[in-house]
């Protein structure tokens, strides 16, 4: 049965409309897929991250700091976790202070050194060059270790980052379960020493923090894929 003018234009407006509301519809569930990449699994060493990208330029450039632990973890209680630092060539040293500041807490700071890069526990008791820190030990994960032309990288464990003392006999423990404050520095100039992880560094141009969400960094068998990437 034909249809009347009136009623092939308000068809043709319904289809219109329809189309737009698909359409809409297709941004927002791809919206919601991006805003979800906070977690990241990563192919090279089989962990499951929470993840930030930290900007460091006005324009796209950032450093994604990557966090993974053992599922379960007790709050409360000191365990292991793995850091996984990206960064662009042209940062000389990068840092992340698990207590969000500079003084007070474990520091670990990267850098790139040929094909690989160097991790080093550091603590600063007020502002001033962190020194070595005996409290943190770092196991550098071979597998998640890399650089080349545009970004270096590093996935280190560290034992002694999640709980740890602060002032006086003040501790904190970093909550598995929720968010954490953390923060960042980091430098476009290289240690003088790339090969030793004591090597001096120079003051950062950069810091900022955030809070990290723990709860999605969670990963069964922590300890073998630990072992599969050293």
């Amino acid at each position: 049965m034909k249809r009347a003018k009136g009623e092939e234009d308000l068809c043709g407006r319904m289809q219109e409309e329809i189309s737009v509301v698909n359409t809409y519809a297709r941004a927002i569930i791809t919206t919601a897929s991006e805003a979800s990449a906070d977690v990241f699994r990563d192919p090279d060493t089989g962990f499951t991250f929470s993840q930030y990208n930290a900007p460091i330029t006005t324009g796209s450039s950032y450093i994604t700091f990557r966090v993974a632990i053992p599922s379960p973890a007790t709050s409360g209680q000191a365990y292991d976790a793995v850091l996984q630092v990206v960064a662009p060539i042209s940062a000389g040293w990068v840092g992340l202070a698990w207590g969000g500041s500079m003084t007070n807490n474990p520091l670990v700071i990267g850098w790139p050194n040929g094909g690989s890069a160097v991790a080093s526990a550091r603590r600063a008791t007020s502002h001033i060059a962190p020194q070595m820190y005996t409290g943190a030990t770092l196991q550098l994960l071979s597998k998640g270790t890399k650089s080349n032309s545009t970004h270096w990288q590093f996935t280190v464990k560290c034992t002694g980052c999640t709980s740890f003392t602060t002032s006086g006999s003040n501790t904190k423990s970093l909550n598995p379960s929720g968010n954490n404050r953390l923060a960042f520095a980091y430098s476009k100039i290289k240690p003088s020493q790339p090969a030793s992880s004591s090597s001096p560094i120079n003051v950062h141009e950069l810091f900022s923090y955030w809070d990290h969400d723990f709860s999605s960094a969670g990963n069964t068998g922590f300890q073998e894929l630990v072992a599969r990437n050293l």
